[in-house]
């Protein structure tokens, strides 16, 4: 085990207001989510199973890594996953919001939580990028993990035995920008992409939030002298407004 993976496998064991405040982000009975130390994006969290779980016959050895976890009895390991989906969608609003603040728009086994853009002064290699790629496949997303408990149960054990060697190759897989698929020579021709791509992102969004402000301020100034029927119509272009999104 990594010294990396060690220091998680100790962060998990640990009672969560014994944390500093710039290692924890939050916590639940079942999982940590704590602040990445080397974030290969702006935003960037990892979420951490719990150490003993609550009311579970689950090990410190049972969750090195999603194999070891896999191979315990699959309502444990379907359990705990689903904790640490539920985690992961807190941490996600956590980001939309603090995004949305910033930019005007919204082996110990761990969950990444982080940001699509992918632009961090962390972010060297190649086999950083190809890790956190999210259509590479070598990053596996939780909602694609859970989905293997739903399938026949010899395709569950076939995914579940998480074949190192072919995970492997992926990282060794030439660089290509994730969004438009571009090829890329190398780490820094692929920043530089990956930086105008999200400052074009962030100048769409940030159109779109501004357009959709002074559409609710339009509609709510026709709203003015509306009568009693103003506060069912205000909530109706609430929620035009949302499904705008």
């Amino acid at each position: 085990m990594s010294s990396n993976l060690y220091i998680l496998r100790n962060y998990a064991q640990k009672v969560p207001s014994s944390l500093p405040s710039s290692i924890l982000f939050s916590s639940s009975s079942q999982s940590l989510t704590i602040y990445d130390a080397f974030p290969k994006s702006i935003f960037h969290f990892l979420i951490l199973p719990r150490v003993p779980q609550p009311g579970s016959s689950i090990g410190v050895d049972d969750l090195d890594s999603l194999k070891s976890l896999l191979a315990h009895d699959k309502a444990t390991a379907r359990e705990i996953l689903n904790a640490l989906n539920e985690d992961a969608i807190k941490a996600k609003k956590e980001i939309e919001t603090e995004m949305q603040k910033r930019y005007g728009f919204k082996c110990h086994l761990h969950l990444h939580v982080l940001s699509s853009d992918l632009c961090s002064p962390k972010l060297k290699h190649k086999k950083h990028y190809n890790s956190f790629n999210p259509k590479l496949g070598f990053f596996l997303h939780i909602d694609e993990v859970l989905s293997w408990f739903d399938s026949d149960p010899s395709y569950y054990d076939q995914m579940a035995k998480l074949d190192e060697k072919a995970y492997e190759k992926l990282l060794k897989e030439d660089l290509v920008c994730w969004k438009c698929e571009s090829p890329m020579k190398n780490i820094p021709t692929l920043k530089e992409h990956l930086q105008e791509e999200w400052d074009k992102e962030s100048k769409r969004e940030k159109a779109r939030a501004e357009r959709k402000r002074k559409l609710e301020e339009k509609e709510k100034t026709k709203l003015s002298d509306g009568g009693e029927n103003a506060e069912a119509q205000v909530e109706h272009i609430e929620k035009k407004a949302k499904t705008s999104d």
